[in-house]
């Protein structure tokens, strides 16, 4: 009974987890609220996005209200050593990295899935928009939240079925518009505070100052050239692109032209037309299946390579437990190494995988 089940909330300050915690507590949870301390540039603690004093605060007056035990959890060292380290070896291999995907697996999944399993909670649950269903034989399968515009099965895709199985998502069934309402409702100051947007660490500064700082040879200057090898200008650092770009190049071209590539080995920006910008084809590693199982032989999923990006059909094939073969019938645009993949089947997660480089 729920009554004699312990869940952690994962708060952070926002509507989203604040209203969790309510319907925990509704539900008849024993509910405790945790929160992690992540790491900020020194000097810059105070605008981090995920935990700032001001957030830090919110949290505890929403644990007051619902009458719930609050800690606050310290994890700057293992944010620094895993997140940003990750965030920044992606930048020097050429690749555009996605934070929030290891601070999911490794910091919410991990360090705080550890702390509430040391205290004796039976789940961790989350202000993340999608769902679970639990099976009879005590699988889990995850699927999309309800609300299309906040869906965030995407970044959820990476979790195993261990995780997962101890997981509960319980605003994934509503819409935010629904959610901005129960905060209302069950008296929380939060019902009115933007959503974040931004990396938490970059401390609302741009990502290239921030590689500046901490990884300057990133922003070292190079030849641009189109696809014939024929240079046609000067980029300011290859971390500074991203596939797909158009603004930004100071290129005096009579047609527009994008970013189709980056060379590392010479720190070369390639650029194209439209039309020369796109796969038909890439390549997953590292891939997850949330059911914990390979599937065989080929088969049709609907792929989105980015949070926001369309889902389209793509034909999956398995080249082993961790690598996939996805191939479109039209060239996508946007494919960029250090994304991740995740694939679905109608409302079901089948799970992820990290866009590999182009060979």
């Amino acid at each position: 009974m729920a009554d004699q089940t312990h869940v952690v909330i994962a708060m952070s300050g926002g509507v989203d987890s604040s209203v969790a915690a309510a319907l925990l507590v509704e539900q008849g949870y024993r509910v405790t609220g945790m929160m992690l301390r992540l790491w900020s540039e020194p000097g810059r603690e105070e605008s981090n996005r995920c935990c700032t004093p001001d957030a830090m605060m919110q949290a505890r007056r929403v644990a007051a209200i619902l009458n719930i035990p609050f800690y606050a959890i310290d994890g700057r060292g293992r944010f620094r050593d895993t997140v940003v380290q990750a965030f920044l070896d992606g930048y020097a291999n050429g690749e555009t990295p996605n934070p929030c995907i290891t601070c999911n697996r490794l910091m919410r999944w991990g360090l705080l899935l550890d702390e509430a399993r040391a205290i004796g909670a039976d789940f961790l649950a989350t202000g993340h928009y999608a769902r679970l269903k639990r099976q009879a034989d005590g699988g889990v399968s995850l699927l999309t939240g309800i609300d299309p515009s906040k869906d965030q099965a995407y970044v959820l895709s990476m979790l195993t079925q261990t995780q997962l199985q101890q997981t509960l998502l319980p605003v994934g069934g509503f819409p935010k518009t629904e959610i901005r309402r129960m905060a209302n409702h069950y008296g929380l100051p939060v019902a009115d505070r933007p959503d974040s947007q931004d990396l938490c660490f970059l401390a609302g500064g741009d990502y290239r100052e921030f590689l500046g700082r901490y990884l300057p040879e990133t922003q070292t200057p190079g030849p641009i050239v189109d696809r014939q090898g024929r240079q046609i200008g000067q980029h300011q650092g290859l971390a500074d692109y991203t596939i797909g770009q158009r603004k930004g190049l100071r290129l005096a071209t009579p047609d527009p032209l994008y970013v189709i590539e980056k060379v590392l080995s010479t720190n070369t920006l390639v650029v194209g037309r439209e039309d020369e910008l796109g796969r038909s084809e890439l390549e997953l590693h590292g891939v997850n299946w949330v059911s914990g199982i390979t599937p065989e032989g080929e088969f049709e999923a609907t792929v989105k390579i980015r949070y926001k990006a369309t889902p389209v059909l793509g034909t999956v094939t398995p080249l082993d437990d961790q690598k996939v073969k996805i191939s479109f019938a039209q060239p996508l645009r946007d494919i960029t190494a250090g994304q991740i993949a995740a694939l679905f089947q109608n409302e079901v997660v089948l799970g992820g995988g990290w866009i590999s480089p182009t060979k």
